[in-house]
């Protein structure tokens, strides 16, 4: 009669592995197709690669299943010029058994949540491109010799694979101009501008409901959205492009406005934030690369539709998360780098990693977002202030990705320039880190 039939579990949608679909989260028993890898991550966070099949997992362990590719897609590197791009194709290469954990593994744990489609890879790949152009830290001349080319393209790959822990497989100009509307991207981003601002008044006016006593505004984040499009560029028909730009976050204007580097301000607490625990899951942080772009969630549940207050906590809680995760893996590939002879050098190379070992006991030690002190609840404006300062870390370990890359490839005519800029990026850490502390951050005036 059926009584004590068992009723199966649904399998994970596995369709667009290898083509539209990187990687994807699946559950103890799922089947993972032929030709991908399964990557199962214990409680403590660390991976372990297996061959297609039957997933097993034991009690606490997460795993994600990823094809290895090729993927293209088609980037953008000067936003004000969409109509030329760059065609990128990207594989994940196999497993490099001369270091403990893969760079792409460490992505899927840090970065990714769900489900990792290649668009929203795209975006986050594009972001970084630009995000080193502006800087100026990567160089893209005409290239009107193979020198110059070369000199870029050696720049792109070491960034992808320090970055992503992805191999370029080629790189080619191409012209996007029947693909992007440049009117429509314009208009766009008004009205992201608009609503920005009309969120930035909402949280100064209307107060947020605190949580009860005892429980964490940061608890109960049970995922985080994959990588996403909120500030992705336009390539749609202008209809679909308008419908698509008033779902973007209404917070990116604003938390672009806020993050800049500021002064160094000072708290103490010894309360380890639940949403750093690797065991608990509690955010993964989105794909994120580019100054305050990577401070922007880009789908999933955060949505202009959340509380503000909702979105604060996630956004803080993702980023301490990836602060948590990467900042110790930061510090191990830069204490593998072949220095150049020299005392001064390798002096300032250890004050580098002395820093980076202080700023991740700062993550694990940092207080709760919602409270000021035991039965002090925090109020909005101060908790949108804090997450603030957490993007501007999160901001500066980006940054930090970025200068590894560069260290790898440098001359040692080219240390001491680079070591002055781990020393400014460094300084960003600790300022945004020391200011998430603070339970109200004092004005602070410019003075000579």
């Amino acid at each position: 009669m059926g009584l004590f039939s068992r009723r199966r579990k649904q399998a994970t949608d596995t369709g667009g592995l290898g083509t539209t679909l990187i990687a994807l989260r699946l559950e103890a028993g799922d089947v993972a197709p032929a030709q991908s890898t399964v990557v199962v991550f214990n409680a403590a966070g660390h991976a372990r690669r297996m061959a297609a099949g039957k997933v097993l997992c034991e009690q606490g362990e997460m795993a994600f299943c990823f094809h290895p590719g090729p993927y293209t897609v088609d980037l953008i590197p000067f936003a004000a010029a969409p109509e030329w791009g760059l065609r990128l194709r990207f594989v994940v290469d196999a497993a490099n058994p001369r270091v403990p954990q893969q760079r792409f593994d460490l992505f899927l744990y840090s970065e990714t949540a769900g489900r990792l489609m290649v668009a929203d890879f795209g975006v986050s790949v594009e972001l970084a491109l630009q995000a080193e152009l502006a800087q100026g830290a990567l160089d893209l001349p005409p290239c009107t010799t193979l020198e110059e080319w070369h000199a870029f393209r050696a720049g792109l790959n070491q960034l992808m694979y320090s970055r992503y822990g992805v191999t370029v497989d080629d790189c080619v100009p191409v012209d996007l101009g029947e693909q992007i509307d440049y009117a429509t991207i314009l208009q766009t981003r008004a009205q992201q501008e608009a609503a920005a601002h009309t969120v930035a008044a909402a949280m100064e006016q209307t107060p947020a409901a605190m949580p009860p006593a005892g429980q964490s505004a940061n608890a109960g984040i049970e995922h985080a959205p994959a990588a996403g499009v909120a500030n992705a560029p336009i390539r749609l028909a202008p209809a679909a492009a308008s419908a698509a730009g008033q779902t973007v976050n209404a917070a990116a204007g604003h938390v672009a406005a806020a993050a800049a580097p500021v002064g160094k301000g000072d708290g103490t607490s010894d309360s380890m934030p639940t949403a750093a625990r690797p065991g608990g899951h509690a955010a993964a942080a989105v794909p994120s690369a580019g100054q305050a772009a990577d401070a922007v969630p880009r789908g999933g549940p955060v949505t202009a539709a959340a509380p503000p207050s909702v979105r604060t906590a996630e956004q803080d809680a993702r980023a301490l998360r990836r602060l948590f995760l990467e900042l110790p893996a930061l510090s191990a590939e830069l204490r593998l780098l072949a220095l150049p002879e020299g005392l001064p050098v390798f002096q300032q190379h250890q004050a580098l990693l002395l820093r980076l070992g202080m700023a991740a006991l700062n993550v694990n030690t940092m207080p709760s977002l919602a409270w000021s002190a035991p039965d002090q609840p925090l109020a909005a404006i101060d908790q949108a202030r804090r997450a603030t300062q957490t993007l501007i870390a999160q901001v500066a370990l980006d940054e930090a990705w970025s200068l590894l890359a560069r260290l790898q490839l440098a001359d040692p005519q080219q240390w001491p320039q680079l070591l002055d800029e781990a020393d400014r990026i460094c300084a960003n850490l600790e300022t945004g880190l020391s200011l998430r502390r603070s339970a109200h951050i004092p004005r602070m005036e410019p003075s000579l």
